[in-house]
This record gives C-alpha cells, sequence and structure tokens, in this order.
C-alpha cells in the first residue's frame, strides 16, 4: 500500500522577506503551531490515527515526532512491519539549524514589536525591492500585456495600503497573485483552452472563459449553435474569493450562457465536492480547479438551455447546502 498518495502535511507559515515569518492573526510560528494534517479518505480508523497527533508535546522537533507517530500507527493499522529507519526520527536537529531557528525567531519578535500595519507596509515595500534577478525569474513565461497587469495590481494594492483603503488580507492576496501568475505562465492558457479577467481590476473576482471544451462533447455542439445565434462560443464562470483563501475554497458559478446538467445549479452554481469546505484543500491551484470544472460540464453532460432567461444568483452557501 502506498501511503503517500493519502496524506499531505501543510504549516501555518508563509516565508515573507528576509528572515521574517508572517502569520494570520490568532496563528504562531512553528513549533508553536502545529502543521495540519488531512486524509482523503472517511476511514474513522485513519481519523483517528490523526487525532492522536495532536497528543505529542510541542518541540523543535515536533513534525519529525509526528511523522514517527504516524508511520509507527499506520503500521499498527495495516498489519505491516514498522520500517528499521523510523527511530531515525529520534535523532537531534544539527546545531546550525537550531541556531537558525532561534536567530530567525528573535528577528521575528523585534518586528512584531513595531505593531501590525508598519509590518503590512512592509510587505508591500519588500515586494517592489526584490532583487532584479529574482524578479526576471518570478517573471519568466509571462507575457508583456499580462506582466503589466500584474505590475499595476501591485502599484493599485500599495496605493491602497497607503490611503487605508486595503481589501483581503496579505494571505489571500499573495497567493492570488502567485495563482494569477501561474495562470498567464501555462500552457492551457496560452493555447486559449480558458482566459481569465479580473472583474473591476479586483483580486478578489474573476470572469474566467471557458473557451475549449471536449470537441466530441454534446456541450461542444451547443456552443457552435451558440455562435450562430448569439456570437458567443465561450462558457463564462465568475469565480469569487475570500479574505481567508486558499483555506476557504472560491465561490464559482456560470454566468452565461444558462446550462441544465453538469452538475449546475439554480442560479449557476456548480455542485462540485472540491469547492466545497469538506472537499477543498488548500494545495489546490486556481489553474487545476478551472481545468476540472471544464471536465466535470462535459462527463456531467451539460447542455445550453437556448432562449432560457438567466437565473438571480443566490447566496454562496447554497450550492453547498444543496450539493452533499
Amino acid at each position: 500500500m502506498d501511503l503517500q498518495n493519502f496524506w499531505r502535511a501543510e504549516s501555518s507559515l508563509e516565508r515573507e522577506g528576509k528572515g521574517k515569518r508572517k502569520h494570520s492573526p490568532g496563528e504562531e510560528s512553528y513549533p508553536s503551531s502545529s502543521p495540519i494534517w488531512f486524509v482523503e479518505s472517511d476511514d474513522p480508523n485513519l481519523t483517528s490515527v490523526l487525532e492522536r497527533l495532536e497528543d505529542i508535546k510541542k518541540s523543535n522537533t515536533l513534525l519529525l515526532q509526528q511523522l514517527k507517530r504516524l508511520i509507527c500507527d499506520l503500521c499498527r493499522l495495516y498489519n505491516l512491519p514498522q520500517h528499521p529507519d523510523v527511530e531515525m526520527l529520534d535523532q537531534p536537529l544539527p546545531a546550525g539549524q537550531n541556531g537558525t531557528t532561534e536567530e530567525v525567531t528573535s528577528e521575528e519578535e523585534e518586528e512584531e514589536d513595531m505593531g501590525e500595519d508598519i509590518e503590512d507596509l512592509d510587505h508591500y515595500d519588500m515586494k517592489e525591492e526584490e532583487p532584479a534577478d529574482g524578479k526576471k525569474s518570478e517573471d519568466e513565461g509571462i507575457e508583456k500585456e499580462n506582466l503589466a497587469i500584474l505590475e499595476k495590481i501591485r502599484k493599485n494594492q500599495r496605493q491602497d495600503h497607503l490611503n487605508g483603503a486595503v481589501s483581503g488580507s496579505v494571505q489571500a492576496s499573495d497567493r492570488l497573485m502567485k495563482e494569477l501568475r501561474d495562470i498567464y505562465r501555462s500552457q492551457s492558457y496560452k493555447t486559449g483552452i480558458y482566459s481569465v479577467e479580473l472583474v473591476n481590476d479586483s483580486l478578489y473576482e474573476w470572469h474566467v472563459k471557458l473557451l475549449k471544451v471536449d470537441p466530441d462533447s454534446p456541450l461542444h455542439s451547443d456552443l457552435q449553435v451558440l455562435k450562430e445565434k448569439e456570437g458567443v462560443e465561450y462558457i463564462l464562470l465568475n469565480f469569487s474569493f475570500k479574505d481567508n483563501f486558499p483555506f476557504d475554497p472560491p465561490f464559482v458559478r456560470v454566468v452565461s450562457p444558462v446550462l441544465t446538467g453538469g452538475y449546475v445549479l439554480g442560479g449557476g452554481a456548480l455542485c462540485m465536492e472540491l469547492l466545497t469546505k469538506q472537499g477543498w484543500s488548500s494545495a489546490y491551484s486556481i489553474e487545476s480547479v478551472i481545468m476540472q470544472i471544464n471536465a466535470t460540464l462535459v462527463k456531467g453532460k451539460a447542455r445550453v438551455q437556448f432562449g432560457a432567461n438567466k437565473a438571480p444568483m443566490g447566496p454562496c452557501a447554497f450550492a453547498s447546502r444543496s450539493c452533499f
């Protein structure tokens, strides 16, 4: 059994700047804050294995001790012999690594005393002061017009911060900028499978056009008819992101055309488990979500409802309540 396919860990940390960590209110740096563990299974035995990880005393080797407990418990659960190398997880960390951790922690404490507002402003300043070589690597593979969009967003963010009109959160904005940058680099975007446009230049609301679907699907045929009748041959999706993204999924709805089937609910909300809190993972990329929606519409035999009026959008919670 390949346990690697079932488990993943995420730290609550985000590295920002030089020797500085940023965390959301209520969170603390590792190892004070434990890693977050997920299991992609409803097996109560596996859930119990995860719950037992919380009993481990916090220390600078917390992750190693959790890994050891996890491996041992899983081996017992599946009647597997214990791996001989598991005891290596008890070995102390190298002195240099401990020293680095203490040094970074000291720097964090000094910077946090400066206040949350100044810290956030430093965050935006560091984005602008990024070394030229790093910025070139970050922007590699992105077309000039899309680089201009990214630069405009950065300038708007900094200006909003200086004006005291910040929307969203630093964590969500950073992640959405990364998602947008990755999309601009992707082959699926460059080959015209889909397009992305920010609504009113907001990182927190996107219009995504599905420009290509499976050519052998009835949905593709419907879109060809739609092109002849209305001059439109794409499916328009609206993505809305909350301040706590990526820990909550985006809310996605079909704006036009009106679709039936394909797991599309009234008002255009999509009935997909990965778009619910239960099925979502902060590790998912937005491009993978877009491509999964494309495939799900075809798999669910979505069809264009010609002549139908657009249904009003219901509350965001409607999708999760109605599906699962």
